[in-house]
């Protein structure tokens, strides 16, 4: 299963952005053999909607699951529907969060964890 973690850079040492809907970056990983993508977040600037265009974009590629810090409700309401599996409270680096991925250590998300709209730092 293709795993898309949430990014600030592009390559697995690159550090986690806390971030779903507006993150930079999203790196998609085959945890087994740790060969990845990385993808640009297109819908980070987006006037709206960008949590719901993200979830659309990596379900696109084919993803089981998804890693990043918070997740808000639109964003988890398209991920859900795509069938795709949230992991949230990740930090750290993208290897860091494959390797905790692979233990069965991360929290899967029951609902969003922050509300609409808090990616854009406040701005409304």
């Amino acid at each position: 299963m293709k795993v898309a973690i949430t990014s600030k850079g592009m390559d697995l040492e690159a550090d986690v952005d806390p971030r779903f809907g507006r993150c930079q970056y999203f790196l998609i990983v085959d945890p087994d053999t740790m060969n990845f993508e990385g993808l640009s977040n297109e819908s980070a600037m987006a006037s709206g909607g960008a949590g719901p265009q993200a979830a659309q974009a990596i379900s696109e590629k084919g993803v089981g699951a998804v890693i990043t810090g918070n997740v808000g409700p639109n964003a988890f309401q398209a991920l859900d529907a795509a069938g795709i599996k949230i992991y949230i409270g990740a930090n750290g680096t993208i290897r860091d969060m494959i390797d905790k991925f692979k233990r069965g250590e991360l929290e899967e998300a029951g609902g969003a964890n922050v509300g609409s709209h808090s990616g854009m730092g406040g701005r409304r």
